[in-house]
């Protein structure tokens, strides 16, 4: 083992624990090494074990990609496969995708991959999506160019300044976390976007009517000429053992409001 790649291991970790604000006592206690081992690992003195740079990993909650990069500057073998979503072995999880997305109809529902490609996507998506530009809605589609583009949804969405935030907001803190080069390339192409002025007709929101707050930043948008609310959750798996599944993300846009729910189901899919 050249000193060349002890070094690189050892940056690579010193970087990880220092995102995560951990010291080396603490994660020698947490990974059961020692704080001199780990001081040893992190200025190349040292070359950790297969097993203890998988513990060090998983303690510091390093993204799995990630942890196959740690393994390579150590002089190991990735350990963790990237296995196409068309794949035939990624059969049953693509069928129990889309069995979850078609449950959750008529609400609206995708999955994306890091970069915020869309690999599937419900009826209620579809809905949102009447009369995007046709040149936003070729594959691959991307949800953050059909949300922030001021051709795409962002002309509807009435909160669109707090929703934009929002999404940039997210964007950065996983920039921060996956040090991806592609989503940083696609979070400087969002944000320069311009923000679309609101339309003169745009519909005002209904008059509150006894309901409670919301318990979360709501989308606010409008589809046929009325204002539709809805709360974002973000689902990913646990555990995961792939690259390609520990990157994808399901996202469902559960009704806001009382309203929402009614209109939705009222639609005729």
């Amino acid at each position: 083992m050249t000193p060349t790649t002890t070094s690189s291991v050892g940056t690579l970790l010193r970087t990880w624990r220092g995102r995560r604000g951990i010291s080396q006592l603490e994660l020698a206690g947490r990974a059961g090494s020692s704080s001199r081992h780990i001081s040893f690992v992190e200025t190349g003195r040292a070359r950790p074990s297969e097993e203890l740079l998988l513990r060090l990993a998983d303690q510091l909650d390093v993204p799995v990609r990630e942890r196959n990069a740690l393994l390579l500057a150590a002089g190991y073998a990735p350990r963790y496969a990237q296995t196409p979503l068309d794949d035939p072995s990624m059969r049953a999880l693509r069928e129990g995708l889309e069995r979850l997305l078609t449950g959750y109809e008529p609400y609206p529902a995708l999955v994306v991959d890091a970069t915020y490609t869309v690999v599937a996507a419900n009826r209620g998506i579809a809905m949102l999506l009447e009369g995007i530009p046709e040149h936003l809605l070729t594959p691959p589609l991307n949800a953050m160019r059909i949300t922030l583009h001021p051709e795409g949804l962002a002309r509807r969405i009435h909160n669109l300044d707090e929703w934009r935030g929002h999404l940039l907001a997210q964007m950065g803190r996983q920039i921060a976390l996956a040090r991806s080069a592609p989503l940083r390339a696609l979070y400087e192409e969002v944000a320069a976007y311009p923000v679309p002025d609101p339309a003169p007709d745009r519909p005002r929101p209904a008059e509150p009517d006894g309901v409670a707050p919301y318990i979360a930043l709501p989308l606010v948008i409008e589809h046929d000429g009325r204002l539709i609310s809805f709360i974002s959750s973000i689902a990913t798996f646990n555990t995961p053992m792939d690259v390609t599944v520990a990157e994808l993300a399901v996202e469902t846009l559960l009704p806001a409001d009382p309203a929402t729910a009614k209109y939705l189901r009222s639609l005729d899919y």
